[in-house]
């Protein structure tokens, strides 16, 4: 599976709006510019006015006057923050994602009690991986929101990966709830919480998926390693959405896939009223596109 076929899902929904926080960033006005030369989406670019038109200009003249692209200036980051959540909170947009901002600052935006994003879920961060020579796509849960989910936060991260699966087409994903060892030892808390999970799927409190667990990384992603350990189950091998246990493993497992398997990567926080897309300065313009893609096709669920 290809993450260019989410940009094609993407242009589906041209009439999705996107309210960019701090938008006076090089790479961020070469993600929206690409979005738009890919014929996805609208944007309400919030930041320094006269920084962001130049920007655009230099990347494509015609889309400063474009009615796709409306710049609001913002005297601070704080205000752009504020007045890109509030478009979401107001319905003016379908879409946040961070700009040249500190992730804390937007953060605060969604969580302010007046005009935030806050839905009383979980808020977690959902990563869609392209590996090659894989034959799907792989989902991690959660490498960047939080540190150490009690098993309450783990089913509803599990939720809200779910949907993201669903939105992005795979009708019933097999979640695998990661540890060290495939049973459940109770000096490893990981393999408790994954047997927990494990159980309220089967009793009807975790929908829409198939979870089994614990799994170790191998047994979750490689029929040939499950079937050499012995190991089976409607999981083993097969996982779509791979749940980490804490957020030192997810953050690990995120990297390694990016640098060592030359991954490709797009990701959205979800569980709030709209997808974020929170991206790192780190990432690439292409990695940017990717999660507004994602975040596009997971808000016309």
């Amino acid at each position: 599976m290809k993450l260019q076929s989410l940009i094609d899902k993407a242009t589906q929904y041209s009439d999705m709006t996107v309210a960019v926080a701090a938008a006076e960033d090089e790479e961020v006005i070469e993600a929206v510019t690409m979005a738009l030369d890919h014929q996805f989406g609208k944007f309400i670019l919030y930041g320094d006015r006269e920084r962001i038109l130049q920007l655009l200009k230099q990347k494509n003249e015609e889309y400063a006057k474009s009615g796709k692209v409306q710049v609001v200036h913002a005297d601070s980051v704080v205000q752009a923050a504020e007045l890109a959540v509030k478009a979401v909170h107001l319905n003016e947009a379908n879409v946040l994602m961070k700009g040249n901002i500190p992730t804390a600052t937007i953060l605060k935006a969604v969580l302010n009690k007046e005009f935030g994003l806050r839905t009383g879920n979980v808020l977690s961060h959902v990563a869609v991986f392209e590996v090659p020579n894989y034959d799907r796509y792989i989902l991690v849960t959660d490498a960047a929101m939080n540190i150490a989910p009690d098993l309450e936060q783990k089913r509803q991260i599990i939720a809200n990966a779910v949907s993201v699966a669903k939105a992005i087409g795979i009708e019933t994903p097999k979640v695998a709830p990661l540890a060290a060892v495939e049973v459940v030892n109770p000096a490893m808390a990981a393999t408790i919480d994954a047997a927990a999970l494990t159980m309220m799927n089967e009793r009807g409190q975790i929908k829409g998926c198939i979870v089994d667990g614990p799994l170790a990384l191998d047994n979750a992603v490689s029929m040939l390693a499950a079937e050499h350990k012995g190991i089976s189950g409607r999981v083993a091998g097969k996982a779509d959405i791979l749940l980490v246990p804490d957020i030192e493993a997810g953050n690990i497992l995120y990297k390694s896939l990016v640098y060592f398997a030359n991954a490709k990567v797009g990701a959205v926080i979800a569980g709030a009223k709209a997808p974020i897309v929170l991206t790192s300065r780190a990432d690439s313009a292409e990695s940017k596109l990717y999660s507004l893609a994602l975040a596009v096709c997971s808000a016309s669920k």
